[in-house]
């Protein structure tokens, strides 16, 4: 079920707002494991940064791809999937102490990510149920 207008400018502006972290975040920690004393426990390169980092990069190129289609599910169900990982890093990075300004953070993780996300979310929603595809047709 490929869109068959294009995508909005503003779900793809939320779309590569929810990439940038995805693969600027698993950079900087590969490059530079000190950046973030949680993740790596500060012994520099961890299991937990090498997990990070491969999710956030398989996610990511799954949303390019996504993004690429024009695939409202797609899109949606990857989104999604990005939600419910910062739902659970935010709590992780101010319990463990991966956050030194927490107001800073807080207002990343709402303005940057969960508000759009939810936005793009309902959006997407609403494509998939106006173009209802039968089974195998796509």
């Amino acid at each position: 079920m490929r869109m068959q207008k294009p995508l909005p400018v503003w779900l793809v502006v939320v779309v590569i707002i929810e990439l940038l972290p995805m693969f600027l975040f698993p950079i900087l920690l590969l490059s530079n494991p000190s950046a973030a004393p949680a993740l790596t426990g500060g012994e520099g390169l961890a299991l937990s940064t090498a997990i990070y980092s491969a999710r956030n990069v398989a996610v990511g190129i799954a949303l390019v791809i996504a993004l690429w289609l024009r695939h409202p599910a797609m899109l949606f169900i990857l989104i999604l999937v990005r939600l419910v990982t910062d739902l659970i890093d935010y709590p992780a990075l101010i319990f463990l102490g991966g956050a030194e300004n927490v107001f800073l953070v807080t207002a990343i993780f709402v303005f940057l990510f969960y508000i759009p996300a939810t936005i793009a979310l309902r959006y997407l929603w609403r494509q998939m149920n106006e173009n209802p595809v039968s089974a195998g047709t796509d």
